[in-house]
């Protein structure tokens, strides 16, 4: 039987899912050289979609293309994730608030069971995981707009190096996480939205304060 050509839209966000997966999970470093002939050849694909999923990728800050020199992971200096962080201290209460008023009494006693998995697990690579889900479990019903993407493009372009501060962390610090988390639940649950915005600003400020006190972080 003839084989089903895959368009080629399909398969460039095919290999740009697949190549976001191997960043976020750490696989690709930042700093590390994508060789298109190499990626094209593992996937058994053609450069073409190998050179749009890049630009997909880079369009989402992933990775950083150079022109007739190739195609990195991107990094990061430590004033570039403290902006990142910022950022995220300014418009992830704006996902919050739009979402707090639909949250369901099911859906924050969902957010505790996952909280209660995070204070379970010791795997770094779990934890970012449920970290993730739980404070888009908070922001499930925001509006439709740009501001998610924004959001999630911050998430994604930071994860190595909140990777790297948990692993340097380790449980000195997971006791402050979880406590935020807790108190971030208790307001959704109280319906006392003001405070649950003024607590998550906190809790990304903090990780930002902490992150730039270890400039080693970010040497690659």
């Amino acid at each position: 039987m003839a084989s089903v050509a895959v368009p080629a839209g399909v398969a460039s966000q095919r290999i740009a899912d697949e190549l976001r997966a191997r960043i976020l999970a750490g696989q690709l470093a930042p700093g590390t050289r994508i060789v298109q002939d190499e990626l094209a050849e593992e996937l058994n694909t053609s450069r073409l979609p190998v050179r749009e999923a890049l630009r997909i990728l880079e369009s989402r800050g992933l990775v950083t293309l150079r022109a007739n020199q190739g195609a990195w992971v991107t990094s990061m200096d430590v004033r570039e994730c403290e902006l990142s962080y910022k950022i995220r201290e300014r418009l992830e209460p704006l996902l919050l608030a739009e979402s707090a008023p639909r949250l369901s009494d099911a859906d924050i006693e969902a957010m505790a069971t996952v909280q209660d998995r995070i204070e379970a697990c010791v795997d770094v690579e779990e934890f970012l995981v449920l970290d993730r889900r739980l404070h888009w479990a908070v922001y499930q019903y925001h509006r439709d707009g740009d501001l998610p993407t924004m959001v999630n493009r911050l998430w994604d372009t930071t994860q190595h190096y909140r990777r790297a501060f948990s692993r340097l962390a380790g449980d000195q610090r997971r006791w402050i996480i979880n406590a935020e988390h807790r108190l971030l639940i208790q307001a959704l649950r109280d319906r006392d939205h003001g405070s649950a915005e003024r607590i998550l600003e906190l809790h990304i400020r903090r990780t930002r304060v902490e992150l730039v006190k270890h400039p080693e972080l970010f040497a690659h």
